[in-house]
């Protein structure tokens, strides 16, 4: 009686093993897509930009930081609304009289831009020619700065955030007025609980660029403008690569790595022969 069955393997039967597994790219590029995720950002399709009383005579009154440094970053605001196209509210507070017209920067950027004037309301968000130019806008993200924290900034962000805005308030371009630090941090403090997002202005040009690599399509406006002259650090960072790739930063001819020392055609500083013979010199004659 045969107890076993000896079967004799094929071809037909050798099934070859297949990596059905997907790598982590594979499984990053179906599951997950580029620049999405679960909290909603600001885009220059669905953001408004609110410059409020940043006029020539306010600007005194600011006390936390040098007004140049204010004024620096609300045109990097500015400049970055009009690069990428998102529309921008501009409004002064009783401009004919101490308080002063805009800055002119700020009118220089937008000639077609009407300013909202108002003849005291200090709360922008309560005249209601701000409101309705708000409103006609048709977005519900609000990009606002404005020339003091304490109220330019505080007071319509607060109104805004219950008629169901999402309020972001700029702070490196909002001045706080004397005592700076403790008026800067009441505010921050307060707008914070009402549920404003505190922002710099940087950090807004990031989150409504949010790729580079758009910015790079269409010549580095953004960067190679308002972040190149308003935040020097990256400006400068700029400069270096822009001058690497541009073939600037070569040694000279005569310069061989590793070898080359000084060539006579500048002195070196703190020539070590040269000091020590004017020691020499001054033991030898104290007049020297």
């Amino acid at each position: 009686m045969q107890l076993f069955h000896r079967h004799t393997t094929t071809p037909a039967d050798i099934v070859t093993p297949t990596n059905t597994t997907p790598n982590k790219e594979e499984i990053a590029m179906t599951t997950y897509r580029e620049n999405e995720g679960p909290a909603e950002t600001l885009t220059p399709e669905n953001s408004v930009v609110a410059l409020i009383d940043h006029q020539v005579g306010l600007m005194s009154l600011i006390d936390d930081m040098p007004a140049e440094q204010v004024k620096n970053n609300v045109l990097g605001l500015a400049k970055t609304a009009k690069t990428l196209g998102v529309p921008v509210l501009v409004t002064t507070s009783r401009d004919w009289g101490p308080n002063g017209p805009i800055l002119p920067e700020i009118q220089a950027l937008f000639p077609d831009v009407e300013v909202i004037r108002r003849p005291g309301v200090i709360n922008a968000y309560r005249w209601p020619a701000f409101r309705q130019a708000l409103e006609a806008t048709g977005r519900k993200h609000v990009i606002i700065a404005a020339v003091t924290d304490t109220t330019c900034l505080q007071f319509p962000s607060l109104d805004m955030v219950l008629d169901g805005y999402d309020v972001h308030a700029v702070i490196d371009a909002s001045g706080a007025e004397a005592p700076g630090q403790i008026a800067r941090e009441a505010t921050i403090a307060t707008l914070a609980h009402a549920g404003v997002k505190l922002r710099t202005w940087f950090s807004v040009a990031a989150e409504l660029v949010a790729d580079w690599r758009r910015d790079e399509a269409n010549g580095w406006p953004l960067a190679a403008g308002a972040v190149h002259d308003h935040l020097p650090a990256w400006g400068y960072l700029l400069d270096t690569a822009m001058a690497y790739g541009t073939g600037q930063m070569v040694a000279p001819d005569w310069f061989v790595e590793g070898q080359s020392g000084p060539t006579g055609r500048t002195q070196p500083i703190g020539d070590a022969t040269r000091g020590a013979a004017r020691v020499t010199a001054a033991a030898e004659d104290p007049q020297v």
